[in-house]
């Protein structure tokens, strides 16, 4: 991407200063992560405050970058299509979830990983771009931040975290200070002092309640998302057993009623879930590219999910 250097963070875009990070780590990885983190952080900057000069100004340089990325990647559906999009954006964010949740199940506790939990965190913010979450995501989210917080602090107090959804209680993670090897999110720009990220609205009752994904079902390509100076060291990830879903037997004797007519909505459903089938694919998620497609078909078949 041809950069176009943004001025100071406003202390008023606090809140988006690691959506931003986020979206420059990714460039090169996952340029179209990178995009609608910027666009995430775009529409939340308007919100936040678009009148004062230095708000305006800033605003308008990271304008500037995604009509870059925009011409540069205008080929590309994800960024095309909101649709193809926001599969690709949700995949990726629950890539990282699932890579942290199987570290944390096995007690394996280090940096890398909280990192990728508070990541996760992130990128499902970034999925609001293509509408409300849904309640599963949010509640990834909201297990996410809080994990990151809670195991971030055992380690720092020398205490073993508990692996797995537990109890919840209120926990604190200043993430700049976590980050400080890391480079800035401009060169030359001066960031607030703190950021330390609170865990609000995080209930204090048992969170057994909530589904998390289970462990071991990171894909094997899973990339450690940590700034590259901070001295980590991951182990390397072996590539782990896909429990493959059997084929729906109802859908070799399942034939049109007859009467069948599907709606728009229908077929734009069906759509959505091929879509969601072939970013899935990219990830080498058999899973839930089966499950997508079953999905897509039934529809098609019956019109029913």
């Amino acid at each position: 991407m041809a950069a176009t250097a943004l001025p100071p963070l406003p202390p008023q875009f606090k809140s988006i200063q690691h959506h931003l990070r986020t979206a420059q780590e990714l460039d090169k990885r996952e340029p179209v992560v990178a995009y609608y983190c910027r666009l995430y952080a775009m529409q939340t900057g308007m919100k936040l405050d678009s009148k004062t000069p230095e708000c305006r100004k800033f605003l308008s340089k990271l304008m500037d970058q995604l009509e870059a990325m925009k011409k540069q990647f205008g080929d590309n559906e994800a960024i095309t299509q909101e649709i193809v999009g926001s599969a690709h954006v949700e995949n990726y964010a629950l890539k990282m979830f699932l890579y942290a949740d199987n570290e944390d199940r096995a007690g394996q506790f280090h940096k890398n990983m909280i990192k990728s939990f508070y990541t996760a965190s992130l990128l499902i913010d970034v999925l609001t771009v293509f509408g409300e979450l849904s309640e599963e995501n949010a509640q990834h989210r909201k297990y996410a931040r809080w994990k990151a917080a809670y195991i971030h602090n055992c380690l720092k107090n020398g205490e073993t975290p508990q692996p797995g959804p537990i109890g919840m209680e209120g926990e604190t993670f200043d993430v700049e200070r976590e980050e400080a090897g890391s480079s800035s999110l401009h060169s030359g720009t001066t960031q607030p002092s703190s950021s330390t990220y609170e865990a609000n609205n995080t209930p204090t009752s048992n969170y057994s309640g909530i589904h998390i994904p289970p462990g071991a079902h990171a894909p094997a390509n899973t990339p450690a998302e940590v700034p590259h100076n901070t001295g980590v060291t991951s182990n390397t990830i072996q590539p782990a057993p896909q429990n493959i879903p059997l084929v729906d037997p109802s859908l070799y004797s399942a034939q049109s009623a007859g009467e069948v007519r599907l709606t728009p909505e229908d077929f734009a459903r069906a759509q959505k879930y091929c879509k969601y089938a072939g970013s899935a694919l990219q990830y080498e998620d058999v899973s839930t590219a089966v499950q997508n497609l079953q999905k897509a078909l039934k529809l098609l078949i019956t019109g029913r999910e």
